[in-house]
């Protein structure tokens, strides 16, 4: 499986970005998929995650009411709309996906992408 994260971009506070992870592979819609994100000098941190179906969705309360994650089974796509984009979220966001599990652990994931750069300025 191959994951392509995109969207990424330089914007202003208070501004608001899409993020895109595409997926290559026919069992996109078997896999949990999360959302993590670093920032310079720090660790990797979890975002987001959602369930393989997308009912069931999960977030780190720094982006709780601000972002939102989805995804397209039929697209082989997964999304995180970030909205009142805020300083601190400035990092590189990877997507990745989980054959068995998902949730904010990173071991929980088997593939990963190559990550986008969000750049927010104040």
């Amino acid at each position: 499986v191959q994951l392509q994260a995109s969207g990424g971009g330089l914007v202003q506070a208070g501004g608001f970005l899409r993020l895109s992870c595409a997926t290559s592979g026919r069992v996109f819609s078997m896999y949990g998929m999360g959302w993590f994100r670093q920032a310079p000098g720090k660790e990797r941190d979890f975002v987001a995650a959602i369930n393989w179906s997308g009912d069931r969705t999960y977030y780190a309360d720094s982006v709780k009411g601000r972002f939102t994650i989805s995804r397209d089974n039929a697209k082989n796509t997964m999304y995180l709309q970030m909205n009142s984009l805020k300083p601190e979220d400035t990092a590189i966001y990877y997507c990745a996906a989980a054959k068995v599990d998902w949730g904010a652990t990173m071991s929980r994931y088997d593939y990963w992408g190559q990550g986008t750069q969000v750049t927010v300025s104040s």
